[in-house]
């Protein structure tokens, strides 16, 4: 056997790298750091939208993110698909396959790199979908409730309207390649709205939402925005909810008889965006949706509001969010420029919202599984794949059940550390407790105007509460069963978003780059640093340094056509 040459040690080679050892991925590229100057600045008081978009861009180019080829870019997007969202959704998946669940791994806790994402709002500790997707969309943090602008006053709509940022889908649009967008909520919601949009409110999604101040300023609500193309050809693909946003008042919802469109201004989006693509489809069930295949651009609303929750849909009429990833990629794969793709499992959040952990972790391992579709749809040595979520919740995994124990039942084995195993664990109280709970949220046990006091179910949507005196008895309560909601100490009509990191997980060219703990504009700048055709045309627009790497602030107008 020849042997092998010899290597400097470990320790010699990481310091001549700057201790920024790099490995090759599967594409043979290694990742080289780049030094980019940030100045110092005062927290929070200097922090300008140029100063976010330039320290994003040092720590992704120090990443050496820079070293990345990348051709399609997809980003997933778990809607408050907290860490422990992840590893309870997890040990489920696992359980349902007759594992114990915990030795179990999410497709996406197979890829090599792995990092920690920085949530806050400039404005709030915890935040917002609206403020946290525009980070990511844009590599610019900003307030709570903002899409696509950097930050401000939530209702100004004169100020915003000099703070529109760049997202990276719309660069790529302007840079010749396919963009999409699939979701599972209403696509006028916070995270698609942000990757396309731009408004101070999230909550102007239609006309009828715009105060008449803000369209007198020039502020135009989400669902025109979405079926506009500004930078190109727009977004080739769109599926998702929210048929409702785009059609008027006076047309019927072609699949409720007892349902009409919410627009007041009597456009129909929905045509306009078929005028802008003679070739397109326009679809609105599965089976429509199926029968689309090989369309140059498509476009589904498969509900008038947010998309069934996948526990709850009706298989033959609906999608599931692996079936629109899939529809996606076949359609935007055609484009030899290359693609980007941001797919969002929306519905995580409302579960964890209604306090609901069955659903939010079903809905996690339905995210899983179209990351999977899109794991085998794509190469990893042209497409780059990242996984995170926008924010966490307040779902807790706590006591010491044993192992394999139903991660949606009650703790049995141990009461706390010292005590042996046994029975279902007990509380100081004498009664058993479960091993998810939320620290807030609906699940409250205190009677509330819509249910009595004891164990709440699913849908529960309260505005008081009476407060609450001891814990219900669960012995003979089947926490695991879809609608049962898990206890909550703090009653509230909604649950509240956690302010904690959030994962990345990423694989394909560039993916190297992600690790450590990052602020979460920075996952903007992994996405363009490693995708050649977008840094490109971002120097070609004069934003970048004399190392090539975009560190100057892009203004919208200078990439549109």
């Amino acid at each position: 056997m020849q042997r092998s040459k010899p290597v400097l040690p470990l320790a010699a080679f990481c310091a001549t790298l700057l201790c920024a050892c790099a490995s090759p991925d599967v594409s043979g590229s290694r990742t080289t750091p780049v030094a980019v100057n940030v100045p110092a600045t005062v927290h929070p008081g200097g922090e300008t939208a140029d100063w976010w978009y330039r320290s994003g861009a040092a720590r992704a180019a120090g990443n050496g993110a820079m070293s990345g080829k990348a051709k399609n870019v997809i980003v997933f997007l778990g809607d408050g698909m907290s860490l422990t969202t992840v590893a309870a959704a997890r040990i489920l998946e696992g359980q349902r396959r007759g594992q114990p669940g915990e030795e179990n791994q999410l497709s996406w806790e197979r890829f090599p790199n792995t990092a920690l994402s920085k949530t806050y709002n400039t404005d709030s500790q915890t935040p917002d979908s609206a403020g946290t997707m525009t980070a990511i969309s844009t590599g610019v943090k900003t307030h709570m409730g903002a899409i696509g602008v950097s930050a401000g006053h939530r209702d100004d709509c004169a100020g915003s309207l000099r703070k529109h940022r760049l997202t990276w889908l719309q660069l790529a649009d302007s840079a010749g390649m396919a963009t999409g967008i699939v979701s599972t909520a209403r696509l006028t919601h916070a995270t698609p709205a942000a990757t396309w949009a731009h408004s101070p409110n999230r909550d102007w999604e239609n006309d009828t939402d715009l105060p008449p101040e803000a369209l007198a300023q020039g502020c135009t609500d989400i669902a025109r925005q979405m079926v506009g193309t500004p930078y190109g050809r727009g977004p080739r693909v769109l599926l998702g909810g929210g048929r409702g946003e785009f059609t008027p008042v006076g047309q019927r919802d072609p699949e409720y008889d007892d349902k009409v469109g919410q627009r007041l201004d009597g456009r129909d989006l929905v045509a306009d965006w078929k005028s802008a693509h003679p070739q397109g489809r326009y679809v609105w069930n599965r089976e429509q949706l199926r029968a689309a295949a090989g369309a140059p651009a498509l476009l589904g609303l498969f509900e008038p509001d947010h998309m069934q929750f996948d526990h709850d849909r009706d298989r033959s009429a609906e999608p599931s969010l692996a079936e629109m990833t899939a529809a996606a990629i076949e359609h935007l794969s055609q484009d030899p420029n290359g693609f980007v793709l941001m797919v969002e499992g929306a519905r995580i959040d409302h579960a964890n919202h209604y306090g609901n952990a069955f659903r939010a972790l079903d809905e996690t391992i339905a995210l899983s599984e179209a990351v999977r579709t899109a794991v085998e749809m794509t190469s990893a040595r042209d497409t780059l794949v990242l996984v995170t979520a926008d924010h966490s919740h307040t779902l807790n995994f706590v006591g010491y059940p044993v192992r394999g124990n139903p991660i949606l039942g009650k703790v049995r084995g141990r009461g706390g550390e010292d005590d042996a195993p046994g029975d279902y664990a007990r509380d100081a109280t004498g009664l058993t407790f479960t091993t998810l709970t939320y620290a807030n949220g609906p699940g409250n046990t205190g009677e509330s105007n819509r249910q009595p006091a004891g164990p709440k179910r699913f849908l529960h949507s309260p505005s008081t509460f009476a407060p609450v005196e001891g814990r219900p008895d669960l012995s003979q309560v089947d926490t695991a069963a879809p609608d049962y909601l898990q206890e909550a100490l703090v009653p509230l009509k909604s649950e509240s978003h956690g302010g904690e990191d959030v994962g990345i997980w990423a694989r394909g060219p560039g993916s190297e780059a992600v690790r450590g703990t990052v602020e979460q504009n920075t996952l903007y700048h992994f996405i363009v640093q490693a995708t050649p055709r977008l840094r490109e045309r971002l120097c070609q627009a004069g934003t970048c340094d004399d190392n090539g790497v975009p560190v100057e602030l892009p203004q919208p107008s200078d990439f549109m056509r």
